[in-house]
């Protein structure tokens, strides 16, 4: 029998939310295995969602930065090895030279491309650096990008917004959009921009999960709570689908109708990334 320690136990009560007993028990019941007794909490309907740790495993900064235009985007994660070092000018400094020489690079290109500057530093300073990766977002036919850093660098996020009209780029009302649009995916961590771009698999596994909790009902009730369920996992983690943190009686993609409607344009949500420093 697999040895539960309470590091074990935390780790899964900081994933699930579910009290410290409940979550020994159901890694006693799952051997040790801590994705299993995730499923167990789930099914029993303790634990809402099964979600990664919101702990970073790295120290570092997380940098982002758009073009004068708004045609391109950049994000780059910067790891060292403490708190301390994260929090230097230098080496504050250090990552925005990296961000910078990130243009033109491949994503995830940058450690391979900057290697001998990143190994000057690491002589320079005796701490361990690497350049963990590198996105760029170039617009697809009109459009803008915008970008947000949270936290000091512990949270970042790029976003491409499509529109029809290039003069819509300019409008003030779309620049807040895409500030909140920045904001938004920040605190809510959405998937996806839509369903369609959830696993078949993760659906499944919702499904199943679903059906266990409602187990011994009609079998049409079973459809309907299992349905109703799948629907407010959707709103979940879609972006489209949901509620805009500045005001939870909208959706995302109200949001974007109304401003569409407001300034003149048909507006949608091409794409984004969101890292966690360490994630």
């Amino acid at each position: 029998m697999a040895t539960i320690t309470a590091a074990l136990v935390k780790e899964l009560r900081e994933e699930t939310g579910v009290g410290m007993m409940e979550c020994k028990k159901a890694l006693v019941e799952a051997n040790g295995d801590k994705a299993a007794a995730v499923k167990i909490l789930r099914e029993a309907g303790m634990a809402i969602a099964a979600k990664k740790a919101s702990r970073t495993a790295k120290q570092g900064i997380i940098a982002a930065e758009v073009s004068a235009d708004g045609k391109t985007g950049r994000m780059v994660e910067i790891n060292c090895e403490t708190d301390f070092v994260a929090k230097n000018d230098g080496f504050k400094a250090f990552v925005a030279e990296l961000l910078a020489d990130a243009a033109g690079v491949e994503d995830n290109g940058l450690a391979a491309a900057q290697k001998a500057k990143i190994d000057a530093k690491i002589a320079e300073i005796g701490e361990n650096i690497v350049a963990r990766r590198n996105v760029t977002l170039a617009v697809e036919g009109t459009g803008a990008i915008a970008s947000y850093v949270h936290l000091g660098g512990k949270l970042g996020v790029l976003v491409e917004l499509g529109f029809g009209k290039a003069e819509s780029a300019a409008n003030e009302t779309l620049k807040t959009l895409l500030a909140d649009l920045t904001l938004h995916i920040c605190a809510a961590a959405p998937l996806c921009i839509e369903r369609s771009g959830v696993p078949a698999e993760t659906v499944a596994a919702e499904r199943e999960i679903y059906a266990k909790q409602v187990e011994g009902k009609p079998a049409n009730i079973i459809d309907k709570i299992v349905a109703g369920k799948l629907d407010k996992f959707y709103s979940q983690v879609c972006l489209l689908e949901q509620a805009f943190v500045k005001d939870q009686d909208k959706t995302i993609s109200q949001l974007l109708a109304e401003t569409g409607k407001a300034i003149g344009d048909e507006l949608v949500v091409r794409r984004f990334v969101r890292w966690q420093l360490g994630a």
